[in-house]
């Protein structure tokens, strides 16, 4: 393990997780905001549903581990919402089982610590067209109507279980011309995307009334050392101007 100890953020979840790093993505803004403040851990599964992440919590999210995470961003669903496969095989989890799925996830990562916190993403909406062109009959099925519950059921989970939720389904759709600059293949995100859910994570962790706050300037920053140049921006000034202008520029390119 590198010392010293920071809080640890991690990013759980299928390919909307798994490509956060590429492509200008929200978990690299994430990585790069609390670059001095906070780990940000990858653990992201492509092509997963809910059933399967629930299969391998207990080792990603072993109770008995001597540090546990701070935050947990999940996302599951999109997959979960994809039709039956004839075969019986396939990614599809039907609502009922989704939910259930989600709230033993939920469930077991708020049982971690007293001072672990949790945010689920709720399934975004995707070009259905878009889909077609990229993947042709590789992808078969996928439907904002379908989805749709999976997002609105969601939500509803999260008030019962008193779990932050991000909202994409709607907060995508409230952006100019979202299905044409939005999506690198009709279902991942591009840069634009990825923009709006690290603006909207940073939102929820802002506004949570978590003891200790995880907002990156209520951290501390590691090691504050500086050179003690008179009449100068310390170090640790420096840092937090770029993370502000960093945040500002999340903002002020969804305006």
């Amino acid at each position: 393990m590198v010392g010293p100890g920071r809080p640890q953020i991690v990013l759980f979840g299928s390919s909307i997780v798994q490509y956060s790093f590429s492509n200008g993505g929200w978990g690299a803004t994430l990585a790069d905001v609390y670059s001095r403040t906070a780990d940000v851990i990858l653990r992201g599964y492509g092509g997963w549903n809910s059933r399967f992440a629930l299969k391998v919590l207990d080792q990603v999210f072993p109770k008995d581990a001597v540090v546990q995470p701070s935050l947990v961003i999940v996302y599951f669903g999109g997959n979960d919402s994809m039709p039956p496969h004839p075969s019986g095989k396939g990614a599809h989890v039907p609502l009922s089982e989704f939910i259930d799925n989600m709230r033993k996830i939920g469930e077991h990562l708020l049982s971690l610590s007293d001072k672990t916190r949790v945010i689920f993403l709720s399934p975004p909406p995707m070009n259905e067209r878009q889909i077609e062109l990229v993947f042709g009959d590789a992808i078969k099925g996928r439907r904002n109507e379908a989805c749709r519950p999976y997002a609105e059921a969601l939500l509803n989970l999260c008030s019962e279980i008193d779990v932050k939720c991000v909202d994409l389904w709607n907060v995508i759709q409230q952006q100019d011309d979202w299905l044409n600059t939005c999506f690198t293949d009709g279902i991942h995100f591009t840069a634009k995307a990825s923009e709006i859910v690290a603006k909207e994570v940073l939102k929820v962790v802002r506004e949570a009334e978590w003891k200790p706050s995880l907002y990156w300037k209520s951290l501390p920053i590691e090691f504050p050392l500086d050179y003690g140049v008179p009449d100068s921006l310390s170090l640790s000034e420096l840092e937090l101007f770029r993370n502000e202008q960093l945040e500002l520029l999340t903002s002020t390119a969804l305006l």
